[in-house]
């Protein structure tokens, strides 16, 4: 029920992903009789739904610890079917400040992890990359760091289907001397890691969109900034090459020569594909849609969960995390120097 569109976009992205994953099972929450009425109207959808009444339902500009209290809403009873064991995990286009408490609340994280983080997909130059935290977590310590990189991995592992993806920390510089004391001594207790081989050191910014590693890990304040420029930065473009194509007839002329690389560039650019970020760290699958997605977008979003349920993300993550020393045992940092 939550979403600018909801709920007829979030069952037209059911309807395809029936199409995709014709063997899964989707419980949905919300309205039973506005629900049912607009499933009726969609075949493959309700071969592979069932409804669950919920009678509220979380506005978007509801405060997360407002939310808490609405014990009958959408979401929270499709966060408590998670927690029950009933389904394997929500995706919703709903209040992400709600979506996050809930998901902490109900669901808990998994043992050996201090915080879950927001973690997604972003197009590079070598292809797509993870990046996490995005905004759960502003302030963090180095073992955070160190548990977002073993989330980011099994992300990377289940989503993207890499064997073996190579690892970086977020940094001011590449240099090992350069950053904080927090991040220099994440980066000492990757290298000591089951991450270990494919920990690649320090990343800056522009590593991201280059692609030179597959998950960059960073704070949540960091991460967020970075997710808003890089989306400002493709709105840019967008808007450069509009106003480049429209100022004369010749440059119009070149949009139609120009125009099937332009069209593939929009495809491999097209935030749809993107759509999902996933609240890492918790008993359950919690993955976020865009609010203003369209069907396509929400459909990719069900496609993420589908990927980490199939791909026993929570055990991989479970796995790795259980051969960090106890908190408390850290590796010390050399003394370093920021950059100028």
């Amino acid at each position: 029920m939550g979403g600018d569109h909801a709920p007829d976009s979030i069952l037209d992205g059911v309807e395809i992903a029936a199409e995709r994953h014709p063997k899964a099972r989707l419980l949905l929450v919300g309205d039973e009789a506005r629900l049912g009425a607009l499933l009726s109207r969609r075949p493959r959808a309700a071969r592979i739904c069932a409804i669950r009444h919920a009678p509220d339902a979380i506005p978007g500009d509801m405060k997360p610890t407002a939310a808490l209290r609405v014990r009958h809403s959408s979401m929270r009873v499709a966060i408590d079917a998670v927690a029950a064991g009933e389904a394997a995990g929500v995706v919703s286009a709903g209040n992400t400040g709600a979506l996050l408490a809930l998901g902490k609340v109900v669901l808990k994280t998994l043992p050996e992890i201090d915080r879950p983080a927001l973690a997604a997909i972003g197009p590079s130059a070598r292809g797509d990359v993870v990046l996490l935290d995005l905004g759960a977590n502003v302030v963090c310590d180095a073992r955070n760091l160190v548990e977002f990189a073993i989330m980011g991995d099994a992300f990377a592992r289940a989503v993207l289907g890499l064997t073996n993806p190579s690892i970086g920390l977020l940094n001011v510089g590449s240099e090992e001397l350069k950053g904080d004391d927090r991040v220099r001594q994440a980066a000492e207790m990757l290298r000591e890691s089951v991450l270990g081989a494919h920990f690649r050191g320090f990343v800056e910014g522009h590593d991201i969109t280059a692609g030179t590693v597959d998950v960059i890990v960073t704070d949540g304040f960091t991460g967020n900034v970075a997710l808003k420029t890089g989306e400002g930065a493709f709105k840019l473009m967008g808007s450069l090459l509009k106003q480049v194509f429209t100022s004369s007839w010749t440059a119009k002329l070149g949009y139609l020569l120009a125009r099937p690389a332009l069209e593939r560039l929009r495809e491999f650019m097209d935030p749809r594909r993107y759509n999902g970020a996933v609240l890492v760290g918790l008993n359950g699958v919690i993955v976020k849609s865009h609010g203003g997605t369209d069907a396509l977008g929400f459909a990719h979003a069900i496609d993420v969960a589908m990927d980490m349920v199939t791909h026993r993300f929570n055990e991989r993550i479970r796995e790795s995390a259980a051969t960090l020393p106890p908190r408390g045992r850290t590796v010390a940092a050399e003394p370093g120097v920021n950059a100028r």
